[in-house]
């Protein structure tokens, strides 16, 4: 299939382009690349273009003509999101709007969507799942849910049939070592860590160790970057079957905390890592682990990396980019 990829210059967008390509899909990226890397799709259809430009994406869906839409394009920084929200609402919703409504005048019917777990807010149930309370604590995240929200009816009134895919804490990066995690900033961990260990910063801040958690730091649900990508295949394989619309967690279900993934990091790099105590951060939840139950079940995703060959695939990255793509 030819498969219209947003965002598909940034991070796990260039690596489900990696994935489509060796599937035998066609995927065209759709990018501004005001936070995404040219490099990280250097062989892949670029369309330079911003959702917020109803003609430009008029024009590429009438130019390319494809068959599935994958939308990842979105401002995603929690602490901004509080700070700017209408440059979040704007760019996330309206952009996002845009973009499923030149779809379907397009003829397009199958559209994938990133979404994350920041849309459960403070969970109530863990590992949790896909039917836990949406309470958003951030702009971002209330972004992502109404989104969402805007899916569900065009795939009721409509007919656009959508996946979304809620992530946990994608890390990790392709096999080839060539594409990997470049924030600008960067506020993920495990990219800090090695930024870190590269010489790129100071110091490494653990913020809180107080948590209700065995070690008293907070823990995630690392997903490797690839399974992710596996993920949207499967989801778009299912949506050309005639799958129905929904929404799926995509988690590891295994929860490690800050200290546990720096130990890891420490044997993968084969040198202690040093760190700070910083206070805790408004708003961070102990924990967060995802069900993937769901998923497993209907579509047959499994994850196939753990945490160790997370952070080896991520270190071979910033060993051999220590300035990321520049």
């Amino acid at each position: 299939m030819k498969v219209l990829v947003s965002g598909g210059a940034g991070y796990i967008g260039s690596h489900v382009v990696r994935q489509l390509q060796r599937s035998g899909h066609e995927p065209v990226v759709l990018d501004n690349l005001s936070k995404g890397h040219r490099q990280a799709v250097k062989d892949a259809a670029l369309v330079e273009a911003d959702l917020l430009d109803r003609d430009g994406l008029a024009r590429c869906f009438a130019e390319h003509r494809v068959d599935a839409v994958m939308h990842f394009a979105a401002r995603s920084l929690v602490g901004e999101s509080m700070q700017v929200p209408y440059e979040y609402y704007e760019n996330n919703v309206v952009g996002s709007l845009n973009l499923g409504k030149a779809a379907m005048d397009a003829g397009v019917d199958k559209f994938i969507f990133s979404s994350t777990a920041a849309v459960y807010g403070e969970p109530d149930e863990v590992p949790i799942p896909e039917t836990a309370a949406k309470a958003p604590l951030n702009v971002y995240g209330r972004t992502k849910l109404m989104i969402e929200n805007m899916l569900e009816d065009f795939s009721n009134i409509y007919g656009l049939r959508y996946k979304a895919l809620r992530y946990f804490n994608a890390a990790g990066a392709d096999a080839e070592g060539d594409i990997g995690e470049d924030h600008d900033p960067e506020t993920h961990l495990v990219p800090i860590i090695f930024q870190y260990v590269n010489g790129r910063r100071d110091r490494l801040r653990v913020f809180g160790d107080d948590y209700d958690t065995p070690d008293g730091t907070c823990i995630r649900d690392y997903v490797h970057v690839t399974d992710l990508a596996d993920a949207h295949l499967l989801a778009l394989e299912d949506l050309a079957r005639g799958g129905k619309s929904c929404a799926y967690n995509l988690g590891s279900e295994a929860g490690y905390s800050v200290l546990e993934i720096i130990r890891a990091a420490s044997e993968v790099v084969g040198r202690p890592i040093d760190y700070d105590i910083a206070p805790r951060r408004p708003g961070d939840p102990a924990k967060l682990v995802a069900s993937s139950a769901k998923i497993k079940a209907e579509l047959g995703w499994q994850p196939r990396f753990g945490i160790r060959d997370i952070l080896a695939s991520a270190w071979r990255f910033h060993k051999a980019h220590p300035d990321g793509y520049k």
